[in-house]
């Protein structure tokens, strides 16, 4: 069985340290079962690159020139899908490859399936083993022909005629591997991506937390010259360590597009987690082939922007096989590649254009406009690209240097972030959800953080921390009153599901 792990926070003045909580991160992934690796199979398996416009939009760009980071378990690049796709990378954990090229950590294979959906420019091994084939076939016949004539000339007399001896054929070249008709292709096939990896459950051996190796995975991506981030990841808690606020500032101020996974209920999430409750980052749901809403691999809350398919996807796996898998896991990537596409078709434009572009030109879906569902609607990867769309001049989703200002620069600020929620009805709220910094009680001691675990729900009850005394007692009984530990659902919780872990998705023996 796979553990998930927790560290100790440390008592913090005036903030709540969730570290703890965020270094338990959900892979929200669940395999369905292996597929048989020929390539013809899995090209025609994937049904969204029609249904949700995306070979459309391939006449018009692939994502050629665009980088697109990877922050996940590490890529393998020599997947034949992949050949020549991954142009750099590195490893955030201390236990990875240098480039990131070492699936690493509990669920190693996740970032390989996640990169070949995004940037999975397929392969032409069946025009290979064709060639082979015929290459074989040529040169047996060629054999049998020459013995044959070999064998006839030995019974004849020296003034006889003598049966020609065939010459050997020229054989067709074997053509090297590469991009191709078979395999998974990608929703952006000619983007450059950038693989960071991270070491995701279970106890890391260089003893790196994961809430500090992202951060700094974020502050690479931007530097490398990413200009689109895919996370397909995600926590239990809607509020995030005060220690990843000037990454995200950093990469919103050089203009970098980041998307991140929904979570799935099957994994355990009733509502969105961080990172994908950070303001600006586009949060992808979960939908079914038929565009109904997953009930399982995907979530809810008032911060998803847009939906995407997320049940009977097809991956390539480490080492060059291929797998069914469900979860916004597989949804996020959709929608990071059609970003990608718009950035390479319309280079001028920045990112909280590009996040408006694939928002207004979602197909409406469910209760009429934004909801907690679909979020503005499902993915149309053609009109994203190429409609009429008025140019926006902020981020419709918000922007964390916004909040930072409000939450953390000022704290007696009444201004408060709606609640993320959880509801099967149209949110009648703002469409991000940003929570809202929980204040220290100075009067409380120190207790950790409390994970309650059923079969179908996680919840999160930040407890308060100690901390010294600040302020006269007029300004500590202030913020006293502004501190809020509401239920982050209002499900029931199940009985203790017997010590399984985050990852209980998935079939033990894929893992």
């Amino acid at each position: 069985m796979i553990v998930g792990y927790m560290r100790t926070g440390k008592p913090v003045v005036a903030r709540t340290w969730i570290a703890a909580v965020l270094a338990a991160l959900l892979i929200s992934a669940t395999f369905v079962g292996a597929v048989p690796a020929h390539a013809d199979d899995i090209r025609s398996s994937e049904y969204w690159l029609k249904a949700r416009g995306i070979s459309e939009a391939h006449k018009i760009t692939k994502g050629k020139g665009v980088k697109v980071a990877i922050i996940d378990t590490g890529i393998d690049t020599s997947h034949p899908d992949l050949k020549g796709a991954v142009t750099g990378g590195a490893d955030m954990s201390g236990s990875g490859g240098p480039q990131g090229d070492k699936p690493i950590g509990v669920m190693s294979e996740h970032g390989t399936l996640v990169a070949t959906l995004l940037g999975g420019r397929g392969n032409n091994k069946q025009e290979i083993e064709r060639v082979k084939s015929e290459n074989e076939r040529l040169k047996t016949a060629w054999e049998k022909a020459k013995k044959h004539a070999e064998d006839e000339n030995k019974d004849k007399k020296d003034d006889e005629e003598k049966v020609e001896v065939p010459k050997e054929p020229e054989y067709e070249k074997i053509p090297a591997l590469r991009a191709g008709n078979d395999g998974v292709l990608g929703v952006a096939p000619e983007a450059e991506l950038l693989s960071v990896s991270l070491w995701m459950g279970g106890d890391n051996p260089a003893g790196i937390p994961v809430e500090e190796q992202i951060p700094k995975a974020v502050r690479w991506a931007v530097d490398s010259g990413a200009k689109v981030i895919n996370m397909s990841l995600g926590s239990t808690s809607p509020a995030w360590p005060e220690s990843w606020d000037d990454a995200f500032k950093y990469a919103e101020d050089k203009d970098v597009v980041i998307v991140a996974a929904a979570g799935n209920r099957s994994g355990g999430m009733s509502q969105v987690g961080a990172p994908a409750t950070i303001p600006g980052v586009l949060t992808v749901a979960g939908v079914d082939e038929s565009g109904k809403a997953s009930k399982d691999s995907s979530t809810e809350g008032i911060s998803i922007g847009v939906a995407a398919p997320a049940e009977q996807l097809v991956g390539g796996l480490p080492g060059g096989g291929y797998a069914r898998w469900s979860g916004t896991s597989g949804a996020a990537p959709l929608v990071a590649g059609v970003a990608a596409l718009i950035r390479a078709e319309h280079p001028q434009m920045k990112a909280p254009q590009v996040i408006n572009r694939i928002l207004q030109t979602a197909k409406d879906t469910g209760a009429p406009g934004v909801d907690n569902l679909y979020g503005y609607g499902i993915i149309d990867a053609h009109a994203a690209v190429t409609a009429n769309v008025p140019v926006a001049k902020e981020n419709p989703l918000n922007t964390i240097t916004e909040w930072i200002r409000i939450h953390r620069r000022n704290v007696d600020s009444t201004t408060e972030a709606p609640d993320p929620g959880v509801s099967m009805e149209k949110s009648t709220l703002n469409p991000v959800a940003a929570p809202k910094p929980i204040l220290p009680d100075d009067s409380t001691p120190v207790l950790q953080p409390v994970i309650v675990v059923g079969g179908s729900v996680l919840l999160l009850l930040a407890l308060l921390l100690g901390g010294t005394q600040i302020g006269v007692s007029a300004r500590r009984q202030k913020k006293i009153r502004e501190v809020e530990l509401a239920a982050l659902s209002k499900l029931p919780v199940d009985e203790p599901n017997d010590g399984r872990d985050f990852f209980d998705e998935i079939p033990e023996d894929e893992k």
